[in-house]
């Protein structure tokens, strides 16, 4: 299934994209895609309401935004230096465990919603990545091969970054990582069965027409099922959390030649079956 949710900012509806190409209406089984839904087998009974074909038909404009497809999540965990590429672009070692930090959950947007570069900003940056939502919770998993039965789905996550904030005015990488805007998901929550292997989807991203990042999750130094296992040993995965993997080579942090983000310029980025976003850069 494709889950996605419709509407204005804080007004979201939640819908499934079918396999045709129309919009189903999901309010008769939930208010709204977050935590509390997941964990109590909402997509269960969501994908029972589609096969019973329970679920009526949603006509809406064109032009209707598009919200991230789970409410905003109870944390965000992301992992740094993930793909080989991209440390060696970076200029670091490949990692002998996961480089973990933490990203503040309002930062989560729409796939199409403006991105603001913030204010003193001189090297915003750009970051496409595979997001997996929690689907129940991980705590001390005996192995990686439990995590797969705890994943919800997998959307394209952009972990936008500002460098300067990021890597010279903290020890930490938060300051650089948590500003408005700085993680637009989506366009749809895709479900590990339509998914298959995490780790066989192409990803992409590029800059004003201008292709920047082209590659891999086979690429990844730690698999999604190793992640989820390693968190678990050391935080509590909850439903609706939201774990961002990692991006491949080609950013400006990378690329002498690269301009950083400003004003006026347009992002577009996709990972092969999970969509495709846009975002237009805006100064706060």
């Amino acid at each position: 299934m494709r889950l996605t949710r419709l509407g204005p900012r804080g007004e979201e509806h939640p819908a499934v994209l079918a396999d045709d190409g129309r919009l189903l209406d999901a309010s008769g089984v939930t208010h709204d895609f977050d935590g509390p839904f997941l964990a109590s087998g909402g997509v269960e009974r969501l994908r029972a309401a589609l096969r019973e074909d329970r679920l009526p038909e949603l006509h809406r404009p064109a032009d209707t935004r598009v919200g991230a497809p789970v409410a905003r999540p109870g944390k965000i965990v992301c992992i740094g230096l993930n793909y080989r590429d991209h440390a060696a672009e970076t200029g670091a070692a490949v990692p002998e465990r996961p480089v973990v930090f933490l990203k503040d959950p309002g930062t989560v947007v729409g796939p199409c919603d403006e991105v603001l570069v913030p204010r003193g900003s001189t090297r915003t940056d750009w970051e496409v990545e595979l997001g997996v939502v929690i689907g129940s919770r991980a705590r001390y998993l005996d192995s990686p091969e439990q995590a797969h039965a705890l994943i919800a789905g997998y959307a394209v996550s952009h972990d936008v970054s500002e460098r300067e904030f990021q890597l010279e005015r903290s020890s930490q990488w938060d300051l650089g990582k948590s500003c408005e805007t700085f993680n637009p998901l989506g366009p749809w929550l895709v479900t590990p069965d339509e998914v298959g292997d995490p780790q066989a989807l192409g990803m992409r991203l590029s800059v004003n027409g201008r292709v920047r990042q082209d590659g891999h999750t086979s690429d990844m130094v730690f698999d999604v099922a190793h992640l989820i296992w390693y968190l678990s040993q050391y935080m509590v995965l909850e439903p609706g959390d939201l774990l961002n993997t990692g991006t491949p080579a080609g950013v400006a942090l990378g690329l002498p030649d690269a301009p950083y983000l400003r004003a006026g310029d347009t992002v577009e980025l996709g990972i092969e079956g999970l969509g495709d976003q846009r975002q237009t850069l805006v100064q706060a």
